[in-house]
């Protein structure tokens, strides 16, 4: 038994367990289990267990270890298939369909029998749906397309996911004994933010299309597709990885190849010809048709008269015309943060103290830490009342005082109000360092709507940044409707920094206009929206889009001192 299906059978008993409305603890210990089994990357679990070294990880339990031991001993597991005797396999499938909840399946399993997305799109298709208690014709539209969502997302992972099993990946490659250098490739080592396969390229000593046949050879290994040294394998979990095995002399172009994107590849076989060089079969040939002996990337921009290219700009938006022009943006990089400001607290929906938050920004290296606990509004996610505002300020000043060379912040993840006032009364957003203002309701408001609700935000003094700016969570809420471009030219003429948030389902704003924000003068806080301690760490995935997005230290907020943040928003209010 390897690591990846035993992970993949712990993380099906949580999704078992939480279906049948089991403790939410219970079905969080087996997720933990399935992420410690992973992190172990063994082909074979069963010395593991025999030594207690499975036994001693931390995350597993008496439970987990006994599902474990069963897997090893027998190959399946005997709990997971008591779960899945209990209920309806395909119910399992409906719980991830977006906006549809475990009592709200259970209703639908109850009153229609309903028991697969097939049957439940169906019966929102011909009126059954709409006739459930608390669901209704809007809902059962609504239903229709989160359904059609799930199915063009289902191949996707988020990027921080992605990266993830790209590391783990990347490092069973590179652990191949006839594998002299590996790496990632493809949409992931261009930062995108979801992504449907891990491309790897091997530079290899023996012969590649050997080395590529041994990986399908491994636990774990569900499919294979394509043939010889390129292959795409799938695992039982539905990771997929695209292998390029190449022999010494290809690395570089493959390498480059693989990377893509598909319109800078173009741009660069067009710079190729204006040098008389052309692609074929894999090596780049110079006009007598002798290939060129190209070690790295770095050699092949140089053939083509350009500075290497990072790989999160190689999209085809401009920036072979820049290389070529010596005029690449020197990208911010994760050392220039000097601290962070979009951080919760026990105070709202957060899961550590203010002083937990501010010692976990501070072993991370920054100077000070923004406190952004929900306003009023967010009742639903523990929002201040005023006089809890005053008592957290207390705290705060508390906390300072015993500070050295490090500072707490005082801020507010205010929301903005459907009519785009900022919520509570001008003088307590005065007594505040900064305000981020964010929307977290009304979301179906038409696009001139929400975009006057933003507008009118911007113009009130006391907005210092505007939060997670269009709503989405990847995989799963599409972008509100809102002019990006009238939002953009308005937060350049207020002065008002726009988010880039680093919650692996936002990364909002997308990084497609990142660029353009750049380019209209509007500063960009790059913010992790963290509810605890360790959510810091969406930081690094933050630093990725922000670089994607051509932002240099100059146009990232957080790349400022504090009092220079304070600063800023106090100008605002003059």
């Amino acid at each position: 038994m390897d690591s990846r299906t035993a992970a993949h059978t712990l993380a099906q008993i949580a999704e078992l367990l939480e279906m049948h409305g089991q403790n939410k603890f219970k079905s969080r210990a087996y997720r933990s289990a399935a992420k410690a089994i992973l992190s172990l990357g063994a082909e074979d679990l069963d010395p593991l267990v025999r030594s207690g070294e499975v036994k001693r990880l931390s995350g597993i339990g008496p439970a987990t270890l006994a599902v474990i031991t069963d897997l090893v001993e027998t190959g399946e597991s005997r709990y997971l298939n008591s779960l899945r005797g209990e209920m309806p396999e395909g119910l399992l499938e409906m719980l991830r369909i977006p906006g549809l909840g475990m009592s709200r399946v259970q209703l639908i399993y109850d009153t229609l029998g309903v028991q697969s997305v097939e049957e439940l799109e169906a019966a929102a298709r011909d009126g059954r749906l709409a006739t459930v208690k608390t669901i209704g014709p809007r809902t059962a539209e609504r239903i229709i397309r989160d359904i059609e969502m799930m199915r063009q997302s289902v191949a996707l992972s988020l990027y921080a996911r992605a990266a993830t099993e790209g590391e783990r990946m990347l490092a069973s490659v590179r652990s191949h004994p006839d594998v002299i250098r590996a790496d990632l490739a493809g949409a992931l080592r261009r930062r995108r933010e979801v992504i449907a396969d891990i491309d790897i390229v091997a530079e290899c000593r023996t012969a590649p299309e050997v080395v590529a046949a041994s990986f399908t050879r491994l636990r774990g290994v569900r499919g294979v597709s394509g043939s010889g040294a390129e292959l795409v394998i799938r695992y039982v979990d539905g990771s997929v990885m695209d292998l390029k095995c190449v022999s010494p002399p290809h690395f570089a172009v493959a390498l480059w190849h693989a990377t893509g994107s598909r319109e800078h590849l173009e741009e660069c076989v067009s710079a190729m010809t204006n040098r008389k060089l052309y692609l074929k079969d894999g090596e780049i040939l110079d006009a007598q048709a002798t290939p060129l002996v190209l070690a790295s990337e770095e050699e092949l921009y140089g053939a083509l008269g350009m500075p290497w290219i990072p790989p999160e700009l190689r999209e085809g938006r401009g920036e072979t015309g820049a290389a070529l022009q010596h005029a690449l943006p020197n990208l911010v990089t994760y050392e220039d943060i000097r601290g962070v400001l979009h951080c919760h607290s026990q105070y709202s929906d957060g899961t550590a103290t203010i002083a937990e938050m501010a010692e976990g920004a501070r072993a991370r290296g920054w100077s000070y830490v923004g406190i952004t606990d929900h306003s009023q509004a967010a009742f639903y996610a523990g929002g201040l009342k005023p006089e809890q505002v005053l008592r957290q300020h207390e705290e705060i000043d508390r906390l300072n005082a015993t500070m050295t060379g490090f500072r707490i912040l005082k801020g507010i993840e205010a929301d903005i109000l459907a009519d785009g006032r900022v919520d509570y009364e001008p003088e307590l957003l005065d007594r505040f360092d900064y305000v981020i203002g964010s929307i977290h309701s009304r979301f179906k408001m038409t696009g001139d709507q929400m975009t006057a609700r933003v507008l009118a935000a911007l113009d009130d003094p006391h907005l210092t940044i505007l939060g997670h700016p269009t709503g989405r969570l990847l995989l799963s809420r599409e972008p509100y409707a809102l002019d990006i471009d009238a939002v953009l030219t308005r937060a350049a003429e207020t002065g008002v920094a726009v988010e880039l948030n680093t919650d692996p389902h936002r990364l909002d704003l997308d990084w497609r206009y990142l660029q353009s924000a750049r380019e209209r003068g509007v500063m960009i806080e790059i913010g992790p929206d963290a509810h605890s301690v360790g959510n810091l760490d969406f930081m690094r995935a933050g630093i990725d889009i922000a670089r994607k997005g051509w932002l240099e230290r100059a146009d990232v907020l957080n790349t400022r001192s504090a009092d220079e943040i304070i600063a800023t928003a106090r100008k605002r209010r003059l």
